[in-house]
C-alpha cells in the first residue's frame, strides 16, 4: 500500500463528504420520493431550517462510522491487530465503546434492528461472524443497512489498496450482518480505498465487482442499474429510479432498512451524478429512502475521489467541520472532522508500514492546529458585535506548520465584545439529540493550562486586545470566564497561557477567544490553541446545590458531564452526591479524555446490597480500566479490565461494606497506588493502559458516592502497614 502525497487531505474531504451528506439527508430521512418532491422539491442544499431541526447533531452514520475503527487503535496499544485485525477484536469495540440503549446505534430491539440485535448477541458471548450471520439472526435482520453505513472508516486507512479495504469491511460487517449486508459494505469499501488513485467511476466499479461473488445479489444490482443508467441517461435519473423501485424496492426487500434498495440509489446517484458532488447528493437525496445513509455514503466516496476541490464551501461552512461521537469514550464526545483525520491518516501509515505526520507536532501538540485547507474546527463568532466579523482558513501566518485561522474585525466601538468559540461540550437543551443519545464528558476541565499562539496582522493600524474565554454552564444559563488580556501590536506574535480556573462543578461548553473595543479594524491569526495536563477539580454537585438540598434533575448540566453507563444515576438522592444502581452487569459513569495519563482521582464511595462498588482511572470504555473496588463480601480489590477481568492485588475490607471509605487511585507512569481512608494499601505496577479518564463503578447493585476529585497528585498518605494482608503484586 503506497501513500499518495495528498492522503491526509483526501481523507479530510472523505470525512468532510460523509458529515455533509448526513446532515443533509437526516432532517427527511425516510420520507418516499413522492413526499421529498412534493414539499422539499429536487434536494440542493441544506434543509433543516425548513423543518425546523438543527443541523449539527448526533447520527449512527457518522458515530459508529468513527467509533468502530477504534479496534485498530486499541489493538495496536495492545501491541496487535494491524492489516490482520480480527472480526472479534472489532466485535470488542462494540462492547467497549457501546452504551447499552443510549449511544450510537438505533436501539430498536432484538430482532427487529440488526446492530441493537448484533450488540445482544455479542454481550451473551456470541462472537462475530455468528453475531451477524443469517443463520444466528435470520436474512432479513442479517442484510439490514447497518454494515454500509459503518464502512467508510476501514477503506480510509486503506488508500489506494480497494482488496485490503475489502478484506477489513468483510471483517467489520461480519459483526452485525451476512450475506447482501457485507456484499454491499465491501463495494462501497472497495470504491472508495480505490477512488484515491482511480477517478473513473466505472473502473472503480469493476474493481469493487473484482472482490465479491459475481453471482451475489449485489452484484446483479450494479449490473441492472449500469444497464439502466445506460439506456436512460444521466439527466433522466428518475426513470431509473422508477426501475430500482419495481425490482429492488422496500416492498420486495423486508424489514425496516435493507442494504438491498439503499444500495441501488448509491449507485444511481454516483452514475447519473457523473461524479459531480452537489448533483450527486441531490439525486441520491431527492429519490428518499434511508436518506442520510446514502447521501453519507454518496459524499464520502466522492470526497475522497475528488478531493477538498469537490466540496463547495456552501457545504463547509454551515458544518465548520463539527460532528459529536457519544459514548463510552466520553472526552471524545464534540470532535472535528480534523480530529477524526489525523486518526484515521495515523493509522492508514501504519498499516502502510510508514511513519505518520503529526500536525499537531507542528504546533505543540494543540488541539486545533487548522493544517488542512479550509478547516476551521467549529470557530465561530457565538457572540458580541458579529456582524462584520470574519472567520477564514488562511495560508501562512504560522511558526511551525503552514496555515491559520484568520480573524477579520471590523471597528469595535468603546465596550463591544466580539467572542469566538468552539464548542467544548455538546448543547445542554433537554431532548437535544433527535433520537440518537448524547453522551460524554467536556473536552476541557479546570485545573488543565490553555495554551494559544496569535498574530497580527501587519497592515493593522493600531495593536488589538483579546483574551482567553471559556463559558461554564449552570441551570440557571451560561457564564462566560474570560482569562489574562493580551495585547498584540501590527506585525507582531504572542502566546498566551493559562490555567482554567475553578467553575464549581459546572461543566465548560465553550473556548476561544474574545476581543474587546474600542479598536480599529483589523485581522488576528490564530496559529493554534489547546491544552495539557490533567484537571484540578471537583467534579460532584456544585456548592450550591449541596448546601440547599435541592432537587436533581436529569438535565441539570453537571450530571450530563459524565457518560451515563449505568442503569439509573438516581435523580432524587439529598446526601450523596451520586447514587448508582446497576440491576445486572457492571455500570459505570465516565469522565475525562484518553490523554490524560499521571493523575490522582478521589472518592468517598458507600457500598449498599451490591456486588461490588468503587472508582476507576485509565478508563477508556465500559471494558477497558484500572479500579480500586470494594465487595460486597468484604474484600478490597485492585484491578485491571482490559475486556477481561484480572485482580491486580487484593485483601480483606477492615469494617462493613456498606460504611463510607475514602478511596483515591493515583496512577504514574507503571505506577499504581491504591489508598484507603488516608492509608496506602496497594502499590502494584502494571503498563496495559497508559491513558484516560475516571469512572464511578458499580456492579450489580446501589452504590452512592461524594466528595468526587481530580488532581495531578494524591493527598498525603500513610505507607503500607502491616494490617494489610495484601495478596498480588
Amino acid at each position: 500500500m503506497k501513500l499518495q502525497a495528498d492522503y491526509g487531505e483526501r481523507v479530510y474531504a472523505g470525512v468532510l463528504g460523509k458529515v455533509i451528506g448526513v446532515y443533509l439527508g437526516r432532517p427527511f430521512e425516510g420520507w418516499p420520493n413522492e413526499r421529498i418532491e412534493a414539499e422539499l422539491g429536487e434536494i440542493t442544499g441544506y434543509v433543516h431550517e425548513r423543518l425546523g431541526r438543527p443541523l449539527i447533531v448526533p447520527d449512527d452514520d457518522i458515530s459508529g462510522t468513527f467509533t468502530f475503527f477504534r479496534a485498530l487503535e486499541d489493538e495496536a496499544a495492545d501491541g496487535a491487530g494491524g492489516r490482520e485485525i480480527s472480526p472479534a477484536a472489532i466485535g470488542r469495540a462494540w462492547l467497549n465503546y457501546l452504551i447499552e440503549g443510549r449511544t450510537v446505534l438505533w436501539w430498536g430491539g432484538f430482532g427487529n434492528a440488526t446492530a441493537h440485535t448484533a450488540y445482544l448477541r455479542l454481550k451473551r458471548g456470541l462472537e462475530p461472524s455468528a453475531s451477524g450471520a443469517a443463520a444466528t439472526n435470520g436474512q432479513v435482520v442479517a442484510e439490514q443497512i447497518a454494515a454500509q453505513i459503518f464502512v467508510d472508516s476501514w477503506a480510509l486507512v486503506a488508500p489506494g489498496d480497494p482488496e485490503l479495504a475489502a478484506d477489513l469491511a468483510r471483517r467489520a460487517a461480519c459483526v452485525s450482518s451476512d450475506g447482501a449486508g457485507i456484499h454491499g459494505a465491501q463495494v462501497v469499501a472497495a470504491m472508495e480505498a480505490a477512488a484515491f488513485t482511480e477517478p473513473d467511476l466505472q473502473r472503480l466499479l469493476d474493481v469493487a465487482l473484482g472482490l465479491i461473488p459475481g453471482d451475489s445479489l449485489i452484484a446483479r444490482l450494479i449490473g441492472d442499474v449500469r444497464e439502466w443508467n445506460q439506456a436512460d441517461g444521466n439527466e433522466r435519473w428518475r426513470a431509473t429510479f422508477h426501475r430500482i423501485r419495481e425490482r429492488y424496492g422496500y416492498d420486495r426487500y423486508g424489514g425496516n432498512c435493507h442494504v438491498v434498495p439503499n444500495h441501488a440509489l448509491v449507485i444511481l446517484a454516483l452514475l447519473a451524478g457523473g461524479g459531480d458532488f452537489d448533483r450527486s447528493l441531490m439525486i441520491v437525496n431527492t429519490a428518499g429512502w434511508d436518506t442520510d445513509c446514502n447521501s453519507g455514503t454518496v459524499g464520502c466516496l466522492l470526497g475522497v475521489r475528488g478531493g477538498l476541490a469537490a466540496i463547495g464551501d456552501r457545504w463547509r461552512a454551515p458544518v465548520a467541520d463539527r460532528l459529536y461521537l457519544p459514548g463510552a469514550d466520553a472526552g471524545g464526545v464534540v470532535t472535528d472532522a480534523t480530529r477524526v483525520t489525523d486518526r484515521l491518516v495515523a493509522l492508514g501509515h501504519r498499516l502502510a508500514g510508514a511513519p505518520a505526520p503529526d500536525l499537531a507536532a507542528r504546533k505543540q501538540g494543540a488541539r486545533f492546529h487548522f493544517e488542512y485547507p479550509g478547516s476551521l474546527q467549529g470557530f465561530r463568532v457565538t457572540a458580541g458585535a458579529g456582524a462584520g466579523v470574519v472567520v477564514e482558513n488562511a495560508a501562512g501566518h504560522s511558526r511551525g506548520g503552514t496555515r491559520s485561522l484568520a480573524v477579520r474585525l471590523p471597528a469595535l466601538p468603546a465596550g463591544a465584545q466580539v467572542r469566538l468559540t468552539t464548542p467544548t461540550f455538546f448543547p445542554l437543551t433537554p431532548g437535544f439529540g433527535g433520537g440518537y443519545g448524547l453522551h460524554g464528558s467536556p473536552a476541557l476541565h479546570p485545573g488543565q493550562r490553555l495554551r494559544y499562539a496569535v498574530s497580527a496582522a501587519a497592515a493593522n493600524q493600531e495593536a488589538l486586545r483579546l483574551a482567553p474565554v471559556i463559558a461554564a454552564a449552570a441551570e440557571q444559563g451560561v457564564r462566560h470566564l474570560p482569562g489574562p488580556p493580551l495585547t498584540v501590536a501590527p506585525g507582531a506574535a504572542a502566546e498566551g497561557d493559562w490555567v482554567v480556573p475553578e467553575t464549581g462543578g459546572e461543566p465548560i461548553t465553550e473556548v476561544g477567544l474574545q476581543f474587546a473595543g474600542p479598536a480599529a479594524a483589523g485581522a488576528i491569526y490564530l496559529d493554534c490553541l489547546g491544552w495539557e495536563g490533567v484537571p484540578r477539580a471537583k467534579l460532584g454537585r456544585p456548592g450550591a446545590q449541596t448546601a440547599t438540598g435541592r432537587p436533581l434533575t436529569r438535565e441539570q448540566p453537571w450530571r450530563r458531564a459524565w457518560a451515563d453507563g449505568v442503569d439509573l444515576f438516581e435523580h432524587r438522592a439529598r446526601e450523596e452526591d451520586f447514587r448508582l444502581l446497576q440491576n445486572r452487569g457492571t455500570g459505570l459513569l465516565i469522565r475525562g479524555d484518553r490523554d490524560w495519563r499521571d493523575y490522582a482521582f478521589a472518592a468517598t464511595v458507600r457500598v449498599h446490597m451490591a456486588r461490588a462498588g468503587g472508582i476507576g482511572i485509565r478508563v477508556q470504555g465500559m471494558r477497558r480500566y484500572y479500579a480500586l473496588l470494594i465487595t460486597g463480601g468484604g474484600r478490597l480489590r485492585l484491578v485491571r479490565r482490559c475486556h477481561e477481568q484480572a485482580v491486580l492485588a487484593e485483601t480483606a475490607l477492615r469494617g462493613r461494606p456498606d460504611q463510607p471509605y475514602r478511596l483515591v487511585l493515583s496512577v504514574r507512569g507503571a505506577a499504581i497506588t491504591g489508598c484507603v481512608d488516608g492509608e496506602a494499601v496497594f502499590s502494584v505496577s502494571d503498563a496495559v493502559l497508559n491513558g484516560g479518564g475516571v469512572a464511578l463503578l458499580c456492579e450489580e447493585g446501589r452504590v452512592e458516592v461524594s466528595e468526587v476529585s481530580i488532581g495531578p497528585e494524591p493527598p498525603p498518605q500513610q505507607a503500607v502497614r502491616g494490617r494489610w494482608q495484601v495478596r498480588g503484586r
